[in-house]
């Protein structure tokens, strides 16, 4: 919401810059994203001519009948869509859950538990790979959805967000819910999760849109092109002396339309969800 009294403090100049960097910083933002499509609507000849170029003369949207004949991207999409749903549904039950344990009620070692929880993200999932990679290799578990899956059900920064959500709560709210006889789990489900809408919505859609474009992982868990996802399929269209950018960028533009249209279906509750959660 625009505030008018820091608006009115602008001098004209002092608007003139503000603008300008905005400028600057939304065309850094879109012209490539802009280039991607251009790309994906060019043909070899016209990407290697040596002139790049925004707009096309001749626009080739057979190139997006081309990426789906050549490899198969049903499958892809299909295969990035249970991966990073199961695992966003995981985290809207899990994380929940947790951040409302660590925020309404009182057990052993609560604060040493969170303490642990918090310390997993000074932890990069680089260093966590390999074991992660030996065990699931031991169950038998690559090359499947469940190694896919599994090592990101729940994460501490999904714990950490809800639980600063559900905190500032009244905890009277909850005592009368308990004093007219409620069970916790009807409390949680009527009261907490109701309340906590807009986190749940900023959770969600983060969590959905970093599967979705998860490389590495996928990349080493899958060794069959039936199993990879959209992102890592791509590379099929790299090679070692040839890459073709066109279909490259028109598999690109297909990765990025889910999450786009999430986005814009979602933006009233994330924009609310960052601003309440103090994520800024």
């Amino acid at each position: 919401m625009r505030s008018p009294i820091a608006a009115e403090r602008l001098f004209p100049g002092d608007r003139i810059v503000a603008y300008t960097i905005l400028v600057i910083c939304a065309g850094a933002t879109v012209v490539p994203l802009l280039y991607m499509v251009s790309l994906s609507l060019q043909s070899n000849a016209d990407i290697f001519a040596g002139n790049p170029v925004l707009w096309p003369k001749v626009l080739h949207f057979g190139n997006y009948l081309t990426l789906f004949q050549r490899a198969p991207i049903g499958r892809f999409l299909l295969n990035s869509f249970i991966m990073a749903g199961v695992i966003t549904l995981a985290h809207l039950v899990i994380d929940p859950l947790a951040g409302y344990a660590f925020a309404k009620f009182e057990f052993p070692f609560k604060r040493t538990i969170f303490v642990i929880v918090l310390s997993t993200l000074m932890v990069p999932f680089f260093v966590r790979m390999i074991p992660i990679y030996v065990i699931f290799s031991q169950l038998g578990w690559t090359n499947s959805y469940q190694g896919l899956i599994v090592p990101f059900l729940s994460d501490a920064f999904g714990i950490f967000l809800m639980r600063q959500f559900i905190q500032p709560l009244p905890d009277a709210l909850i005592d009368a819910a308990r004093v007219d006889g409620a069970s916790e789990l009807r409390i949680y489900a009527r009261i907490i999760l109701p309340q906590a809408k807009p986190a749940l919505a900023v959770l969600g859609l983060f969590t959905f849109v970093f599967q979705w474009n998860n490389f590495l992982w996928p990349l080493i868990i899958t060794s069959s092109t039936t199993m990879r996802t959209l992102p890592v399929g791509l590379t099929l269209f790299n090679q070692e002396y040839f890459t073709q950018w066109n279909l490259t960028s028109a598999g690109s533009v297909v990765l990025f339309a889910p999450t786009a249209v999430l986005f814009f279906v979602a933006q009233r509750y994330l924009v609310r969800g960052i601003a309440l959660t103090g994520l800024k």
